[in-house]
């Protein structure tokens, strides 16, 4: 189930990643050894502070810190460890086994050490500045204060002990299935043809011709009908599970836990969806001129990803590689020089695999221990810049590593800044290198669908998340019909009458990963995409200037409120009209496009 270019690409075949640093070589024991190690060490731990917590001086406090670091870096290798080894290959055995077996570990840790957090968020505001005010303590100042945001939320110890245990095999469970039963998914394009992986057979969306496009979709449609039926079922388990602790813990509503883990209040998160949902006329606009360019008189859904010119060329891993690594060190060798050890370190795999992961995600694991990015190679254009997308979130992790293993991750609305710059820089290189008017029409065009894939397609994922949420704690279990229904009436409302929407599109909802393991996430790349775009327009404008306050911002990882860190580059997310000014951005992409289209004699 592979890319037929992939077999004449033998250095993307050989770009597999070394996990053995994580567990210093010594492998699935190593991992169990970290977790034995971090278990003990929180029990003693707990022995030395439960209940004690308010008799901590600043002093102590550092040092409970320090050791729960500690803790903290052992479960995070071995959870890392075992995470990336299952995401490459989830039909193994030993791997499914490994996680189960990290997790269950894992909770143990996290119920040994919960009465930490749970006494933290009790002690008095004035106690907990006072004790915050203590030396030494920036590696997790943040972090403790973010804590106490929680207090309103939190459980009895005993009550968050069982909600975490149960977990295990409640939600955790679930999304694990999902995993294996989307990994599995294999796709027949041509009959008695061998099967390809779904990722191979979405590619194929992006062929020129119109019929195998077509095709592929209808192949992808059969191969989703098949376990259909468990994944609703399996979708409607994990709504009815959030309900539940929504509900226990008091959260208002189904997006408020994701919203205050993303330091973003709900007026700021509604007043971003609602901002480019007044504006979902740039996508319709941008598909009724693609229409013009293919041809059509309106496109189908398996049409949006269509190239608008037959320019489209192979890019073997080798000169993705070269282009991605020039563009970043060419902004800042020091970028450059952290994106080259991704290369150099093995830390990236990228072939396409039977029951490999679909999409491409770029881990952060520990601060200690350098990232690692997977992709789903196909040798196209795109996966360049989805190359250049991962490399940043790679460099922001490993800029903000210094910050500590509290601070190393930001919030979802700042995690996509550094991969959008990046991918933004890549782009800005290929377009100035390309000076035939129908293939920098593509160009364009790419750039812009990938703005539109991220900004508005996002946000129209979050009504579609936003329907069934608020639909399955009013009335029931959803059928796999009525999920249906709700997607399509979610996806409609961002295209219009631009796009026709096909029958078999109403199953497509189901193999989106972000659905079951990460209810609420989606926004934030509408968020990131928008903040980034900004800040790449600051640099256009200041130029070199600008790189060493960006540099800065990376570099302060999840130490700040995301307002604040925004600050560094001169952005000002508090600014009620800062939305609008993003997708000005997005529109003058649109009419860059339509100029293109003038140029190359294409515009209908």
């Amino acid at each position: 189930m592979q890319a037929p270019a992939q077999d004449a690409d033998p250095e993307l075949q050989r770009t597999a990643w070394d996990l053995e640093p994580l567990v210093d070589g010594a492998g699935e024991e190593g991992a169990k050894r970290r977790l034995a190690e971090a278990l003990k060490r929180a029990q003693t731990f707990a022995e030395r502070h439960a209940g004690r917590l308010a008799e901590l001086d600043a002093e102590a406090l550092l040092g409970a810190m320090k050791e729960l670091a500690a803790i903290k870096d052992l479960v995070g290798r071995a959870g890392t460890y075992a995470a990336l080894r299952f995401s490459v290959d989830t039909a193994d055995p030993a791997n499914g086994a490994l996680i189960q077996f990290v997790q269950e570990q894992a909770t143990a840790i996290e119920t040994t050490l919960l009465f930490f957090e749970l006494e933290w968020a009790a002690l008095s505001d004035e106690r907990a500045e006072e004790l915050l005010a203590g030396e030494g303590l920036d590696f997790c100042r943040h972090y403790l204060r973010n804590v106490r945001r929680y207090r309103e939320h939190l459980l009895s110890e005993p009550e968050e002990k069982i909600l975490a245990e149960k977990a295990l095999s409640g939600s955790s469970a679930w999304v694990r299935l999902f995993e294996q039963l989307t990994s599995a998914i294999s796709v027949e394009l041509e009959p008695d043809a061998e099967r390809v992986a779904l990722d191979i057979a979405l590619s194929r969306l992006m062929a020129p011709e119109r019929e195998t496009r077509r095709a592929a979709a209808e192949a992808v449609t059969r191969a989703l009908e098949p376990e259909l039926r468990t994944r609703a079922y399996l979708f409607n388990t994990l709504l009815a599970d959030k309900s539940t602790d929504d509900r226990l813990r008091r959260y208002p509503h189904w997006l408020a836990s994701r919203n205050l883990a993303n330091e973003a209040s709900d007026e700021s998160v509604g007043a971003l969806i609602e901002a480019v949902r007044s504006r979902f006329e740039i996508a319709r606009r941008w598909y009724r001129l693609k229409a013009r360019l293919l041809g059509v008189d309106r496109l189908a859904d398996y049409d949006r990803m269509a190239p608008v010119s037959a320019d489209e060329q192979d890019f073997p891993f080798a000169r993705a590689r070269e282009i991605v690594l020039d563009c970043y060190s060419s902004f800042s060798p020091e970028l450059g020089s952290l994106a080259q050890r991704f290369f150099d370190e093995r830390r990236i795999d990228a072939p396409v695999r039977p029951a490999k992961r679909g999409g491409a995600f770029c881990a952060s694991g520990v601060p200690e221990v350098y990232p690692y990015v997977m992709l789903n190679y196909t040798s196209r254009r795109r996966d360049v810049l989805t190359l250049a997308h991962e490399l940043g979130h790679g460099v922001h992790f490993a800029l903000a590593a210094r910050q500590g293993i509290f601070h190393q991750d930001t919030p979802l609305t700042l995690a996509e800044s550094a991969s959008v710059f990046g991918e933004t820089i890549v782009f800005g290189r290929l377009l100035a290198e390309d000076a035939d008017p129908a293939s920098r029409l593509a160009l364009l065009a790419e750039n812009l669908e990938d703005s539109i894939a991220t900004v508005f397609r996002q946000v129209a994922m979050n009504r579609f998340e936003d329907l069934v949420h608020t639909q399955r704690r009013e009335h029931g279990e959803l059928s796999v019909d009525r999920l249906g229904e709700l997607w399509i009436e979610s996806q409609a409302e961002m295209l219009g009458d631009s796009v026709e929407l096909t029958e078999g599109y109403r199953s497509w909802w189901s193999y989106i990963p972000h659905f079951i393991g990460s209810p609420g996430y989606v926004y934030a790349y509408a968020y990131g995409q928008l903040l980034a775009l900004s800040v790449y327009e600051r640099y256009e404008q200041l130029g070199p200037e600008l790189v060493p306050s960006y540099l800065e911002m990376l570099a302060a990882g999840g130490s700040r409120p995301p307002e604040e860190v925004a600050t560094i580059v001169g952005i000002d997310l508090a600014d009620p009209g800062f939305w609008d000014a993003g997708l000005d951005l997005v529109e003058r992409q649109l009419t860059e496009a339509e100029e293109a289209a003038r140029a190359a004699g294409r515009a209908g």
